[in-house]
């Protein structure tokens, strides 16, 4: 079946962007439409508007309409465990294991891409789990995005999305900011609220260690260069690998040495003795679920007059 050729429609994954119940009945509407709901016959089920699949920027207004979500952006080298970071959050989001008691689950219009993303790491009869596969860069202009949306004890829902982004992007970003196939990682440092910098411990510790440091330092270079004051996580993943002390220092150095108030997490998929469910993955959600978006401070009225139509007039 065709799709709709209108702008911002996906008829007929999706619901008609026109709101017509029928497709049959919209102007625009230039597929076939299915044999089991001719257009005479009374409609007996109605698409959503969203697919479950990783929102795109045509999807945003579904988030929106609510409130401006908080953007998550994770900034890292090809392979340094961005997509796992993700993939880990929503299992443990599914065992209840991944948030405290004040935090509660409030939906998401992404399930789909988040099974997507989690289907790797789940048991299955006969297989073991992996980890998620690379995410293809696939030409776009900007990052699939997954949402999840919480509510703070009784207060109003937060929603949050979480850019998944290939490394690709970051590794071309940082060595030229204005480059052609770098224009999704433009996109995450334009528009995120929380910057997370991962800095993959296996890469810094094999045999190409000093191209990865090298890759790091770039890409902090850039992170720190266009922060403008958001909050800023330096995350170590695979955190069961050891790395040599120097290359940590050296590592944090190129972090903190220009974004000094920067917070510190390390994350791995195993276990250890103290935890069942990994190390550290509930500790940096809740760092997210904490940081707000900065306040806009607008400037002070001086009143021109007694008048109480025109006390804030121009004078």
């Amino acid at each position: 079946m065709n799709s709709c050729p209108g702008p911002k429609c996906y008829a007929p994954e999706t619901s008609c962007a026109m709101g017509n119940m029928e497709l049959a009945k919209c102007p625009r509407w230039k597929g076939v439409v299915p044999e089991e709901s001719p257009p005479d016959t009374e409609v007996q089920h109605v698409s959503l508007p969203w697919t479950g699949n990783a929102l795109g920027l045509a999807d945003l207004n579904f988030v929106t309409g609510r409130a401006k979500p908080l953007i998550i952006g994770i900034a890292g080298q090809e392979s340094a465990g961005k997509t796992t970071l993700l993939a880990a959050w929503y299992l443990l989001l599914g065992r209840t294991r991944l948030t405290d008691d004040a935090w509660h689950f409030g939906g998401s219009f992404s399930l789909e891409g988040w099974e997507a993303v989690a289907t790797a790491m789940r048991w299955s009869p006969g297989q073991a789990p992996g980890f998620p596969p690379h995410t293809s860069s696939r030409g776009a202009r900007a990052p699939g995005l997954l949402h999840l949306a919480f509510r703070h004890c009784e207060r109003q829902l937060r929603d949050f999305l979480f850019a998944d982004a290939p490394g690709e992007w970051f590794k071309r970003w940082a060595i030229d900011e204005h480059a052609e196939d770098a224009e999704g990682a433009r996109w995450v440092s334009q528009h995120a609220d929380v910057l997370l910098l991962v800095a993959d411990r296996q890469a810094l510790a094999g045999p190409k260690m000093g191209s990865a440091r090298s890759a790091f330092q770039l890409l902090a270079t850039r992170v720190g260069a266009q922060r403008r004051g958001r909050p800023v996580a330096l995350v170590w993943t695979k955190a069961d690998v050891e790395v040599a002390p120097e290359m940590k220092d050296r590592i944090r150095q190129a972090v903190m040495s220009i974004m000094p108030d920067a917070a510190e997490f390390s994350v791995s998929v195993l276990a250890d003795d103290t935890s069942a469910v990994g190390i550290g993955f509930q500790e940096l959600f809740q760092w997210i679920l904490a940081r707000r978006r900065s306040a806009i401070e607008l400037p002070s009225a001086a009143a021109s007059g007694a008048d109480p139509l025109f006390v804030y007039g121009r004078r």
